[in-house]
């Protein structure tokens, strides 16, 4: 596996970069923006493919770079279900896996710092944002953070895994880069506590000033989202209400380009051809086989994923493709739902 953690001195944030194999699919763990082109540099010396960049939760401290990895490479945006980002690529939720080629992380929510906190676990690490610090814990008093969450965060799931996993937090102030959770329960003052009233009072009684970029910051990350007005101008979205009057014909091809699991989880739109988003760009070159249908059989191209970032990508790699029929549904299939739109499952 190549892994590296990766520091930005500023804000005190450790950002983490995965992947199986030199050559193979990567994803980024809680990317600052200041440092895109310093990751960037570093998957292409690895010779990645930078497929997923990951918020553990919603920074406040620095702006995070989901946005700008995403124009930059076309990746995948991900948070948890709960964020109030206003759109991120995929959600997920509680004991779903995160997975590239090669690695599934497990998902465990882990609200409390905030209410949209989560940790991805593999065999023999986890990373834990902020919930659970090297010799400390998040501070729990902004963005609906919760100290009562945090403590069953902490001693209902995070100290119950091995005692040898180890602990990759999403920042340090003092120079530890990484812990194990049995070091976290020996030696970390926040959870010597007897009950959870004891942590709320510890919690509660920090008096820590706000971060210096709060107000900056939690603005920013909260609008992250590709900017699909662009695309609608260029004539190539279409709303919900046009795209079910397509559903059916024959001359249209419904394309969801959402992953297995979220296709299980929130349902299709009938009729619709399963392609994965990251094996797009093989079926739309030629000889492949969305290039195949849209040349050879006149059909329209009609991509659709979870919210609309996906399948904007896909339209305008569609486009440069020479497939210029292609378009996709403004929204997703969260729009889909909004609008009583038939679902399969």
């Amino acid at each position: 596996m190549i892994f590296r953690q990766l520091f930005d001195q500023t804000s005190g944030t450790y950002s983490y970069l995965l992947a199986s194999r030199r050559g193979g699919e990567a994803l980024i763990i809680d990317p600052v923006l200041e440092k895109v082109d310093r990751y960037l540099s570093l998957v292409r010396e690895l010779d990645l493919k930078l497929v997923k960049a990951v918020d553990t939760h919603m920074h406040a401290d620095h702006i995070t770079g989901l946005g700008a990895l995403r124009d930059k490479t076309h990746c995948i945006t991900v948070m948890g279900e709960q964020t109030k980002a206003d759109v991120v690529s995929m959600r997920l939720a509680d004991g779903e896996q995160l997975t590239i080629e090669g690695l599934a992380l497990d998902v465990i929510y882990t609200p409390g710092h905030t209410d949209d906190s989560y940790s991805f676990m593999m065999p023999d690490r986890v990373f834990t944002g902020d919930t659970l610090l090297i010799r400390g814990t998040g501070r729990t008093d902004f963005q609906n953070g919760d100290p009562r969450q945090q403590y069953e965060s902490l001693f209902g799931r995070l100290l119950k895994l091995p005692n040898e996993t180890l602990v990759y937090p999403a920042h340090d102030y003092k120079g530890d880069t990484v812990s194990t959770i049995g070091e976290e329960k020996a030696y970390n003052p926040r959870l010597q506590v007897k009950s959870m009233d004891e942590y709320v009072a510890l919690m509660n009684n920090l008096k820590l000033a706000n971060p210096k970029m709060m107000d900056v910051a939690v603005p920013a990350n909260m609008k992250v989202g590709l900017h699909q007005e662009e695309i609608a101008r260029r004539g190539w979205a279409l709303s919900v209400t046009n795209a079910m009057a397509l559903i059916g014909k024959p001359d249209v091809a419904l394309i969801d380009l959402r992953e297995r699991t979220e296709r299980e989880r929130h349902g299709t739109i009938p009729g619709s051809l399963h392609v994965p988003y990251p094996s797009l760009q093989e079926t739309i070159a030629s000889g492949g086989m969305l290039h195949e249908l849209a040349k050879a059989t006149s059909k329209r191209l009609l991509f659709y994923c979870a919210f609309g970032e996906r399948s904007a990508m896909a339209v305008q790699a569609a486009q440069d493709a020479g497939l210029c029929s292609a378009c996709h549904i403004q929204g997703g299939i969260d729009a889909w739902k909004k609008a009583s739109g038939p679902l399969a499952h």
